[in-house]
């Protein structure tokens, strides 16, 4: 199983000193990810949770393609009706090219209505518009002389049923977001029961849990995967190996913008993360 860092593209501590170092650090530490998420309108929703500056994913991950050497890039997620899906297919498989076949295209439906609004998208259409973004970008990619996408890893994002089951019809991966621990048991026999009825191949597991370490335990009951100390935190890496986990991403922002001022305080607890992370039976 392989260890991905949800990285903050996002706030009023970052920059592109700061992204430079978030991206030696995640590949100096030896995760196998990097990934960024997805804004184009910092709408009052947005700005609420995820303030300017916002750094575009595409843009950010070719630069920082240019200072890493190893590393997967990816996004987590991209908003998928924002774009014209000839554009994203376009970007996708010239930064995958421009890499050197690095690239991870992780897609959502979104949920900021009011930036939908901004974009003149229609917030009630967003599940329609991501099924059809996914056919023309695969339809798209099929033209391996123009295009070079190099089998592209696609993520579908969301927890839902519907998230699920487009994962089936469309994705490599599902990529379920920021969970309680245990809530992933259950859905992954509903995975297999929906590609099951479909006919369909089942994706590959690939959830975006939280981190945030705790010098004790924590007890309290809607612990989150990923949450606690670091026992608690290697144990739900462990757990969700065994569910059968491809990569896990890693995500320590707490939901406070003040956190981009002090990128160092998630450097430690991924560094403490890669010192203790150790899968059972691993030399």
């Amino acid at each position: 199983m392989r260890l991905g860092v949800n990285v903050l593209n996002f706030g009023p501590g970052t920059d592109p000193g700061v992204l430079r170092q978030w991206a030696r650090t995640v590949e100096g530490l030896g995760f196998d990810l990097l990934m960024v998420s997805d804004h184009v309108a910092v709408t009052p929703d947005v700005a609420a949770q995820y303030p300017a500056p916002f750094f575009e994913p595409f843009t950010t991950l070719s630069w920082l393609a240019g200072v890493t050497d190893r590393v997967r890039l990816g996004t987590t997620v991209l908003v998928a009706p924002y774009r014209h899906p000839l554009l994203t297919a376009r970007m996708a498989a010239n930064l995958n090219d421009l890499s050197g076949g690095r690239f991870v295209l992780g897609v959502g439906v979104g949920w900021a209505r009011q930036e939908y609004q901004a974009l003149g998208v229609p917030f009630e259409r967003r599940g329609a518009l991501t099924d059809d973004m996914l056919r023309v970008v695969r339809d798209a990619w099929a033209n391996e002389s123009d295009y070079r996408a190099r089998d592209i890893p696609v993520w579908v994002g969301g927890n839902s049923a519907a998230g699920r089951r487009r994962a089936v019809r469309f994705g490599d991966a599902w990529h379920p977001l920021r969970f309680e621990s245990g809530w992933l048991h259950g859905s992954v026999d509903r995975l297999k029961a929906d590609a099951d009825a479909m006919g369909r191949p089942v994706p590959a597991l690939a959830p975006r849990i939280v981190l945030r370490l705790t010098d004790a335990p924590l007890t309290a009951p809607g612990r989150l995967a990923g949450e606690g100390s670091i026992e608690q935190i290697t144990g739900d890496l462990e757990e969700l190996r065994l569910l059968g986990s491809d990569t896990v991403v890693l995500d320590p922002f707490g939901g406070d913008p003040a956190e981009t001022h002090h990128p160092e305080r998630a450097w430690q607890a991924l560094a403490a993360v890669a010192a203790h992370w150790n899968p059972r039976g691993t030399p």
